[in-house]
């Protein structure tokens, strides 16, 4: 299987605290990757290294063969890395419609065409559409992000991450704040969306964990205890005592 995003050695400090140490994690091409572990392990200081919110204090970040250690946050977006947050940035005075569009408009760099000329563009219409249509929203196209439920921002948002053509979504606890019926729903759309893009997830919600990845990482106190299959895991000593059996 081809690698295609590969962290080497990252490391990353808060003054004495180390919360990336040495992680070296692979995301291979066509897999969801789960990242679990703890609150407070540094899951999403990894993930915002990722994606470029954060610099590492030293290591490196390869995707697709590249290193991209010292790139911003949006040429890594323009090259294929699309990031999901964990508390929802949609734009909430815009239309469902109107949010994606803006997303698939960032990745063509038309961020100066006038506002009009946006609007009236066809093909960006209709891939908006297109998407909100595979999350579900088809209905909620005219509707302000305002209105829509929890639910439906999280499913906003993951739309929006897929008007960026990524070949990595970076998913950072998609069921945060979910209940069971709206964690089952969003559980069902990555399934979909699996044989489509590679993914790397974020999640506490172990169920869903267990029922999407491929294989999983173990982040404990910034380290890297296990990564293996679903099963591999399961099984894993130093998981249980870690993590699992706190679940």
């Amino acid at each position: 299987m081809t690698v295609l995003l590969e962290t080497r050695n990252l490391v990353r400090r808060f003054g004495g605290l180390v919360a990336t140490g040495d992680v070296s994690l692979t995301v291979l091409a066509g897999e969801t990757h789960a990242l679990i572990g703890p609150n407070g392990a540094g899951k999403t200081t990894l993930i915002s290294q990722l994606q470029g919110e954060l610099m590492p204090s030293s290591g490196s970040i390869w995707f697709k063969g590249a290193d991209i250690t010292a790139l911003p946050s949006h040429r890594r977006a323009q090259i294929g890395l699309a990031r999901s947050f964990q508390i929802t940035s949609v734009l909430p005075d815009f239309t469902a419609l109107e949010n994606v569009r803006l997303a698939a408009q960032a990745r063509q760099g038309h961020s100066f065409r006038f506002w009009a000329q946006i609007a009236q563009d066809r093909a960006l219409n209709d891939e908006a559409r297109g998407i909100l249509v595979r999350v579900g929203l088809e209905a909620m196209t005219s509707v302000p992000a305002s209105v829509l439920s929890h639910g439906e921002r999280r499913q906003l948002e993951l739309a929006m991450a897929m008007a960026m053509r990524p070949a990595l979504l970076l998913l950072d606890e998609p069921m945060a704040g979910m209940g069971k019926m709206d964690g089952a729903k969003m559980t069902r759309l990555l399934a979909e969306l699996k044989s489509d893009y590679a993914m790397l997830l974020v999640e506490h919600d172990m169920e869903a964990v267990f029922a999407l990845a491929d294989r999983l990482s173990v982040l404990v106190q910034g380290r890297l205890i296990a990564t293996g299959t679903p099963a591999d895991i399961r099984a894993n000593a130093d998981v249980q005592a870690a993590y699992l059996g706190h679940h």
